[in-house]
């Protein structure tokens, strides 16, 4: 299941979705903004789908996690819009039968989401100056 928002994305509810009877795990990873990058003091990050196409994006990382890994479920949320420092902005759960391939899987899948931004992305920093990037 893939999710894209504008709102706070609760990691128990992705994990709730990401749970199945045949998992020993739900392996996780929350990610927030950070209150530096780039050497500057951050004062929002803006993560914008302008083509509509970030779910069609995070949901190939997600076929791509289960065709790598012998996993049971993955569930990716990642919020857009104008977020602060401490926010989450994207939430990983792969539900696997061992945490070993399942802690792998997350690592991936954020690499993966790491190299393929679907999402247009603005770090605002506090001196005023502004860095768009993918």
């Amino acid at each position: 299941m893939i999710h894209i928002t504008d709102k706070p994305i609760s990691p128990e509810l992705v994990v709730n979705q990401a749970k199945t009877p045949e998992s020993g795990c739900v392996a996780t990873y929350v990610g927030l903004i950070r209150d530096n990058s780039r050497g500057k003091a951050v004062l929002s990050v803006e993560y914008v789908d302008a083509d509509g196409k970030a779910a069609a994006g995070l949901e190939d990382i997600a076929l791509e996690i289960k065709r790598k890994y012998p996993v049971n479920n993955v569930v990716i949320h990642h919020r857009i819009g104008i977020l602060k420092v401490e926010d989450i902005n994207l939430v990983v759960a792969v539900a696997a039968a061992h945490r070993t391939e399942g802690i792998a899987a997350v690592a991936y899948a954020v690499d993966l989401f790491k190299d393929r931004l679907t999402t247009a992305k603005k770090e605002t920093y506090i001196d005023g100056t502004i860095w768009e990037g993918h």
